[in-house]
Protein backbone atom coordinates (compact mmCIF):
# COMPACT_ATOMS: atom_id res chain seq x y z
CA UNK A 1 0.00 0.00 0.00
CA UNK A 2 1.09 3.58 -0.53
CA UNK A 3 1.55 6.04 2.32
CA UNK A 4 2.10 9.78 1.81
CA UNK A 5 3.71 12.44 4.03
CA UNK A 6 3.45 16.23 3.80
CA UNK A 7 6.97 17.51 4.34
CA UNK A 8 9.15 20.55 3.79
CA UNK A 9 12.45 18.78 4.47
CA UNK A 10 11.75 15.16 3.38
CA UNK A 11 12.65 14.01 6.91
CA UNK A 12 9.82 15.26 9.15
CA UNK A 13 6.04 15.37 8.81
CA UNK A 14 6.04 19.14 9.04
CA UNK A 15 3.77 20.63 6.38
CA UNK A 16 0.10 21.61 6.45
CA UNK A 17 -1.78 19.61 3.80
CA UNK A 18 -3.15 22.66 1.99
CA UNK A 19 0.16 24.52 2.09
CA UNK A 20 2.45 21.59 1.29
CA UNK A 21 4.67 22.09 -1.74
CA UNK A 22 5.99 18.51 -1.43
CA UNK A 23 4.37 15.22 -0.53
CA UNK A 24 6.61 12.15 -0.30
CA UNK A 25 5.06 8.81 -1.23
CA UNK A 26 6.29 5.41 0.00
CA UNK A 27 5.23 1.85 -0.78
CA UNK A 28 4.90 -0.17 2.42
CA UNK A 29 4.31 -3.86 3.12
CA UNK A 30 5.00 -6.40 5.84
CA UNK A 31 8.53 -6.78 4.42
CA UNK A 32 9.42 -3.09 4.66
CA UNK A 33 9.09 0.13 2.71
CA UNK A 34 10.66 2.04 -0.13
CA UNK A 35 10.47 5.59 -1.42
CA UNK A 36 8.32 5.94 -4.56
CA UNK A 37 8.26 9.62 -5.48
CA UNK A 38 7.97 13.23 -4.37
CA UNK A 39 4.82 14.96 -5.57
CA UNK A 40 5.46 18.70 -6.08
CA UNK A 41 2.89 21.50 -6.08
CA UNK A 42 3.22 25.17 -7.02
CA UNK A 43 1.08 28.27 -6.77
CA UNK A 44 -0.43 30.26 -3.91
CA UNK A 45 -0.79 27.36 -1.53
CA UNK A 46 -1.05 29.43 1.69
CA UNK A 47 -4.19 31.22 0.51
CA UNK A 48 -6.94 30.19 2.92
CA UNK A 49 -10.32 29.50 1.39
CA UNK A 50 -8.79 28.53 -1.95
CA UNK A 51 -10.36 25.10 -2.34
CA UNK A 52 -9.00 24.76 -5.91
CA UNK A 53 -5.48 24.17 -4.52
CA UNK A 54 -6.69 20.93 -2.90
CA UNK A 55 -7.91 19.17 -6.04
CA UNK A 56 -4.48 18.47 -7.64
CA UNK A 57 -3.20 17.06 -4.34
CA UNK A 58 -6.21 14.85 -3.76
CA UNK A 59 -6.04 13.56 -7.34
CA UNK A 60 -2.28 12.91 -7.03
CA UNK A 61 -2.91 10.83 -3.88
CA UNK A 62 -5.63 8.67 -5.50
CA UNK A 63 -3.73 5.41 -4.93
CA UNK A 64 -2.56 6.20 -1.37
CA UNK A 65 -4.18 4.62 1.67
CA UNK A 66 -2.97 7.13 4.28
CA UNK A 67 -1.56 10.66 4.21
CA UNK A 68 0.28 11.95 7.29
CA UNK A 69 0.10 15.72 7.82
CA UNK A 70 1.17 18.26 10.44
CA UNK A 71 -2.23 19.94 10.06
CA UNK A 72 -5.26 19.77 7.76
CA UNK A 73 -8.47 21.69 7.33
CA UNK A 74 -11.85 20.06 7.78
CA UNK A 75 -12.81 20.42 4.12
CA UNK A 76 -9.59 18.80 2.90
CA UNK A 77 -9.91 15.96 5.42
CA UNK A 78 -13.50 15.29 4.34
CA UNK A 79 -12.52 15.27 0.67
CA UNK A 80 -9.69 12.80 1.30
CA UNK A 81 -11.93 10.49 3.32
CA UNK A 82 -14.51 10.57 0.52
CA UNK A 83 -11.74 9.27 -1.80
CA UNK A 84 -10.91 6.53 0.75
CA UNK A 85 -7.66 8.18 1.82
CA UNK A 86 -7.20 8.41 5.59
CA UNK A 87 -5.58 11.66 6.80
CA UNK A 88 -3.57 11.35 10.03
CA UNK A 89 -2.22 14.31 11.97
CA UNK A 90 1.32 13.86 13.27
CA UNK A 91 1.83 14.14 17.01
CA UNK A 92 4.43 16.89 16.86
CA UNK A 93 5.75 18.96 14.01
CA UNK A 94 9.41 18.76 14.99
CA UNK A 95 9.71 15.20 16.32
CA UNK A 96 7.73 12.97 13.96
CA UNK A 97 10.17 11.66 11.40
CA UNK A 98 8.87 9.90 8.29
CA UNK A 99 11.28 6.98 8.79
CA UNK A 100 10.06 6.40 12.37
CA UNK A 101 6.42 6.33 11.29
CA UNK A 102 7.23 3.91 8.45
CA UNK A 103 9.16 1.63 10.83
CA UNK A 104 6.20 1.58 13.26
CA UNK A 105 3.76 0.86 10.42
CA UNK A 106 5.78 -2.16 9.24
CA UNK A 107 5.74 -3.54 12.80
CA UNK A 108 1.99 -2.88 13.00
CA UNK A 109 1.33 -4.62 9.68
CA UNK A 110 3.23 -7.67 10.93
CA UNK A 111 1.22 -7.75 14.14
CA UNK A 112 -2.43 -7.00 14.62
CA UNK A 113 -3.31 -3.74 12.84
CA UNK A 114 -5.79 -1.53 14.71
CA UNK A 115 -9.37 -1.41 13.41
CA UNK A 116 -8.92 1.94 11.61
CA UNK A 117 -5.95 0.56 9.63
CA UNK A 118 -7.74 -2.69 8.77
CA UNK A 119 -10.71 -0.62 7.58
CA UNK A 120 -8.47 1.65 5.47
CA UNK A 121 -6.77 -1.37 3.89
CA UNK A 122 -10.12 -3.05 3.23
CA UNK A 123 -11.57 0.10 1.63
CA UNK A 124 -8.58 0.41 -0.71
CA UNK A 125 -8.87 -3.25 -1.65
CA UNK A 126 -12.58 -2.80 -2.44
CA UNK A 127 -11.89 0.33 -4.48
CA UNK A 128 -9.33 -1.53 -6.63
CA UNK A 129 -11.74 -4.45 -7.13
CA UNK A 130 -14.47 -2.01 -8.25
CA UNK A 131 -12.05 -0.35 -10.65
CA UNK A 132 -11.00 -3.72 -12.10
CA UNK A 133 -14.66 -4.65 -12.63
CA UNK A 134 -15.26 -1.37 -14.51
CA UNK A 135 -12.22 -1.92 -16.72
CA UNK A 136 -13.14 -5.52 -17.63
CA UNK A 137 -16.84 -4.76 -18.18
Amino acid sequence: MKIAFTTSDQVHINAHFGWAKKIDVYEISKEGYQFVETLKFDGELKEDGNEDKLLPKIEALHDCTIVYVSAIGGSAAARLIKKRITPIKSRTESDDEIKDVLDRLVVTLNGSPPPWLRKALQQKSQAFEELEEEVTA
